[in-house]
């Protein structure tokens, strides 16, 4: 009995002790499952944790924001002893750098004017100090305008708009791949079609914008350090003959430019003079028509009776007569004539 008894007591013991490292292991493993994310095992019980995951990086954001984009253009004006040579030294340069040539021009120079040539180039952004420092090497710099304009807003802002977008897009897509009737997949490709025209849109500006970033804009312009000669006067007597000769040439020559410029002009002014000589012809002769008329018109009635009379005659018995009838004068000189022969009859 006293065996048993000792028995029952180790038992007991042993039962006590099992069942407090038990719950000492519960406890312990319970935190690690919660710290984990696993779900928490009952009281008294263990639970085989999966092996931890491995937490992915969080994504680096700083470069988004503290990345500046800028675009960079700039002017510089040099002097060279000959601009074509020293633009063709410029350009071999640009390509070099991997950059490219916007616009070219030249100038080779005539008598009246000096050699010139104009360069717009496209450099690597990251270049365009050194660039600019190393143009002493090819002539004289005489001015230099540099600007830095920063794009970072609005290249945040347009990277957003086309990543939303983007998702719209894709969301579409599911929406037209589900699409039970024929009423919903119409208008999910309408509203694909919009965001994909926006998306194209945005995607284009982007692209400009990146290339200015990447791409630094300078407009070169050289000019020549060569004085013109002045003009000096001939050294001698046949200098100033030939100087003369060759005034005379260049007159001539001018003369007749001249008179081929005028020749048409002279033959526009002289048809003009015609018509304007025609047409006042043709008026002044409509103008005189109506005096002519009025001229050579008899007359009238009214102005004959105020025709004064002759003066009466002298020898008694001839009646006065008006100047204007003769045959009247003529018949009473006739009678007056017979009245002698008559009396001397009777």
């Amino acid at each position: 009995m006293r065996r048993l008894g000792v028995l029952f007591v180790v038992l007991c013991g042993s039962m006590l002790l099992t069942g407090c490292g038990g719950d000492s292991d519960s406890t312990g493993a319970a935190p690690s499952a919660v710290e984990s994310g696993a779900p928490a095992a009952a009281p008294g019980f263990r639970i085989q944790q999966a092996p931890a995951r491995e937490q992915a990086p969080a994504p680096d954001n700083g470069p988004q924001v503290t990345d500046r984009k800028e675009v960079v253009t700039g002017s510089v004006d040099l002097t060279a002893a000959d601009p074509i040579a020293a633009a063709q030294t410029l350009a071999d340069r640009v390509i070099r750098l991997d950059g490219r040539i916007d616009q070219r021009t030249e100038n080779p120079g005539t008598e009246d004017n000096d050699p010139h040539a104009n360069l717009v180039i496209r450099i690597p952004a990251g270049e365009t100090d050194a660039f600019i420092e190393g143009l002493g090497e090819v002539g004289e710099v005489t001015e230099i305008s540099t600007n830095r304009d920063d794009v970072t807003l609005q290249w945040q802002d347009l990277d957003a708009r086309i990543t939303a977008l983007r998702a719209s897009a894709d969301r579409l897509r599911d929406l037209m791949a589900r699409a039970a009737n024929t009423a919903d997949l119409i208008a999910a490709e309408e509203a694909l079609a919009d965001r994909q025209a926006e998306l194209d849109s945005l995607t284009g500006q982007r692209r400009y914008l990146d290339d200015q970033i990447t791409l630094s804009t300078l407009t070169i312009d050289i000019g020549t350090t060569a004085e013109k000669k002045g003009d000096t006067g001939p050294a001698n007597f046949w200098d100033g003959v030939i100087d003369g000769w060759n005034s005379l040439i260049d007159w001539l020559k001018n003369a007749v430019v001249f008179a081929g410029q005028a020749l048409p002009w002279l033959g526009f002014l002289a048809v003009l003079g015609a018509i304007v000589a025609a047409v006042f012809r043709i008026f002044r002769g409509r103008r005189n028509k109506p005096r002519t008329a009025s001229a050579v018109a008899p007359r009238p009635e009214s102005a004959r009776a105020e025709t004064p009379t002759a003066a009466p005659a002298d020898e008694p018995g001839i009646p006065a007569v008006s100047a204007e009838e003769p045959g009247a004068v003529a018949d009473t000189k006739s009678g007056s004539a017979d009245k002698p022969g008559g009396s001397a009859g009777d």
